[in-house]
């Protein structure tokens, strides 16, 4: 045998064997701790807290006015209420509503004629603020509400890239003028 086949002899032999052994697990390059996620929550806690500590002072300033706890974790008092009807918006339904945006300390952010009337199809759309999703489904026809929305039900950490900044809680009053099914609307 030659000294080329005994090198390619080898070699393969090499290959083999270096392909059978067990392969050995890398280590990584960093070790996460989790502290990142353990601060991020705390800030958000504290946000949150600041905010609903706010909210709270707005609502113990005027002890005349009652205003309810949602589910969804924001407040809402009825402006002019509407008992006479029992419907509410549901899903697929087209409400039909005006509202104004202000800050906690009542300044207008955007005003009911900025926004003009709009239309939304109830859980068909993110269009609107997530609190306002909610909310409106709350309501009758002809009631008007002002709602009290921690920044998360509001425009949360992003804001809305215009007038209303990161981590905003927002007041908004807001009127259903009406609201019919989807197939009442394609029909006519």
């Amino acid at each position: 045998m030659s000294k080329y086949s005994l090198f390619i002899v080898m070699l393969v032999m090499g290959i083999v064997l270096l392909s059978c052994s067990q392969q050995q697990a890398r280590q990584p390059i960093s070790h996460s701790s989790g502290t990142f996620l353990k601060e991020s929550a705390e800030r958000n806690k504290k946000l949150i807290s600041g905010e609903e500590a706010k909210i709270d002072s707005i609502i113990k300033s005027d002890p005349n006015v009652k205003y309810l706890t949602s589910q969804k974790g924001y407040w809402y008092r009825y402006d002019k209420k509407n008992t006479l009807d029992t419907l509410r918006p549901k899903k697929g339904d087209v409400a039909n509503f005006n509202y104004e945006v202000k800050d906690l300390d009542g300044n207008v952010i955007y005003s009911e004629l900025e926004l003009r009337p709009q239309v939304y199809h109830v859980d068909k759309e993110q269009k609107i603020m997530m609190g306002l999703r909610h909310g409106i489904k709350l309501m009758h026809k002809n009631e008007t509400v002002t709602f009290l929305f921690p920044s998360h039900m509001a425009y949360g950490y992003h804001g809305d890239d215009r007038r209303i900044g990161h981590n905003q809680p927002l007041i908004c009053t807001v009127t259903l003028v009406d609201f019919n099914p989807e197939n009442k609307i394609q029909t006519e």
